[in-house]
């Protein structure tokens, strides 16, 4: 199994508002989706938009879609998403799968996730997800998200597109959002691709340095 977190963020690191890449960067993310399994996102950035993973405008009906929420609390109504097929999976503990269980009847498919110390197992939603057949899966944000499973170490590599911005938003998500280093310092990463753009945009490809057990 494969994991790549795929994102989009300003010359300052933030992530947020959603959707201020280009229309190249748009084709990079569906294009990063058609080569995938599954994409996998989390509860905000749900709660900041209206995502439906589609593929040049369609809804590809064997691909998976996710979301991970330990809280359970996610907006549904009039959220594309929950609105046709292929019904969405959604990711929680034990705390919020009865709210979703009563919001959600017959709009998704419910999986109870073991919790650690500090939020669910990214690594056994995952597994889920590989046991639903997906071999390539995107982590698609945002930066809570994002810093979990990289902290569980369950990433193998990071898409950015960097864009010609700068936020200054101290409120707005980073790429990771998390109370400590990711390592001593940080997480070393390695570029392994480079392509900047007409658009000002630079598409970054990286493979995460794990630790040699």
């Amino acid at each position: 199994m494969k994991v790549i977190l795929i994102a989009a963020g300003t010359i300052c690191g933030r992530i947020s508002p959603a959707g201020f890449g280009s229309g190249l960067d748009r084709d990079f993310l569906e294009a990063a989706r058609g080569e995938s399994d599954a994409s996998l996102m989390g509860a905000q950035t749900l709660r900041e938009s209206d995502p439906e993973m589609k593929i040049a405008g369609v809804i590809p009906q064997k691909r998976i879609r996710a979301v991970i929420s330990g809280s359970g609390d996610i907006p549904i109504d009039n959220r594309k998403l929950f609105a046709g097929k292929p019904l969405p999976v959604i990711f929680t503990g034990e705390k919020g799968s009865k709210r979703l269980e009563q919001n959600l009847a017959g709009r998704a498919r419910i999986i109870i996730l073991p919790e650690m110390d500090k939020g669910l197992s990214i690594s056994r939603a995952l597994d889920e997800l590989r046991g639903l057949g997906a071999e390539k899966i995107l982590i698609e944000g945002g930066g809570k998200l994002n810093y979990a499973a990289l902290k569980q170490g369950v990433v193998d590599e990071i898409y950015l597109t960097l864009a010609p911005y700068v936020s200054g938003d101290e409120n707005a998500a980073s790429l990771a959002d998390g109370p400590c280093p990711l390592g001593l310092s940080f997480m070393q990463l390695e570029l392994y691709s480079c392509e900047p753009q007409e658009t000002g945009e630079v598409f970054l490809r990286y493979r995460v340095q794990k630790e040699k057990s």
